[in-house]
């Protein structure tokens, strides 16, 4: 079934919602605290989905400054994708590809950021077909990133082609 979703910016009235999907969705938990902080500090580069006035999907980055994931030897202002996650009974509705093109198009720009990354668990198929569909490529492997010993991909994105 087709159902129609909004995207926008999170506020704090949506922080239950997306602490839910998040314990519920990912092995990968954030505080309200940390989920908190990154949008006092990264407002616009922090996006919920909403289905019938209920968050179903959220995105969630900050940018950083540091070494570039894609130049080798040289600095880079980065986005940063720190989790995204969709209820499983909305997913392939396209709510993941907005929620990551309203951070490309809009937050990333915003704040000037040179390229995006990310961490993917490499069992994540899904996740990885929706980055690599926007031109992610990876750039290393990190063995036993997550708590639970699986290896992570790092995905960058550069934004200034």
């Amino acid at each position: 079934m087709k159902q129609n979703f909004t995207v926008k910016q999170f506020d704090e009235s949506h922080i239950n919602e997306v602490i839910h999907i998040n314990w519920t969705c990912l092995p990968e938990h954030y505080t309200k605290y940390f989920i908190l902080k990154i949008n006092q500090r990264f407002p616009k580069a922090f996006f919920v989905a909403l289905v019938d006035n209920n968050v179903v999907g959220y995105i969630m980055c900050r940018i950083e400054t540091g070494l570039s994931s894609i130049k080798k030897f040289s600095i880079a202002r980065k986005g940063h994708i720190i989790s995204i996650a969709v209820i499983p009974n909305y997913r392939r509705m396209g709510i993941g590809e907005a929620l990551i093109s309203k951070i490309l198009e809009v937050s990333l720009p915003t704040y000037k950021a040179e390229e995006c990354f990310l961490e993917v668990r490499p069992s994540n198929e899904e996740a990885l077909y929706l980055y690599r569909k926007f031109g992610f490529e990876q750039m290393k492997i990190i063995n036993r990133y997550y708590r639970d010993g699986e290896s992570a991909y790092i995905m960058a994105l550069n934004l200034q082609n």
